[in-house]
């Protein structure tokens, strides 16, 4: 049997809108694919939205990367990996995903894991980010960098770029 699929949304844990919103949509659509949605599983904000999300879809596996052994998970998450790494877990977020999707991109811990999936050579979506993000993140990302407004559309990249749309 092949591997699953697995898409990383990644965000900032404030409950930043329009991101959590978009957060939820994109959780919901990536386990309507058939894929598996990883996070970095606390209960706040993008995360928390996105494992939601996918939850409410018929068939769902939703794995969440937590920072240590005292981080609430999201009662969303079905696989609590709980690391005690701190930050250093947006590493194993992005090297875990076949592609990130990053919700806002509004705060440092979001551009990390953007950051490093690009370093690791993995493609990242820019889901409603702003103009600075794009052009930062456009001017780094070696060709990896996609951006989309809505979740349909960020889904959709994933899709072309997997070859499974």
């Amino acid at each position: 049997m092949a591997r699953k699929i697995v898409i990383a949304v990644v965000g900032s844990g404030c409950e930043n809108q329009p991101a959590v919103d978009k957060a939820w949509e994109a959780g919901r659509l990536v386990a309507e694919n058939g894929w598996v949605l990883v996070t970095g599983g606390r209960n706040a904000g993008v995360m928390r939205a996105a494992n939601e999300g996918a939850r409410s879809a018929k068939d769902s596996l939703t794995i969440g990367i937590l920072p240590d052994r005292d981080s609430e998970a999201s009662p969303a998450v079905e696989v609590a990996i709980f690391t005690d790494t701190g930050e250093a877990r947006n590493n194993i977020i992005v090297l875990s995903a076949d592609v990130v999707i990053a919700c806002g991109v509004d705060d440092a811990g979001t551009a990390s894991e953007v950051s490093l999936a690009l370093k690791n050579g993995k493609p990242v979506i820019l889901l409603d980010a702003a103009d600075t993000a794009r052009e930062f993140f456009l001017s780094i990302g070696d060709g990896l960098v996609d951006f989309a407004e809505t979740p349909d559309e960020a889904v959709a990249s994933a899709a072309r770029i997997l070859g499974s749309e």
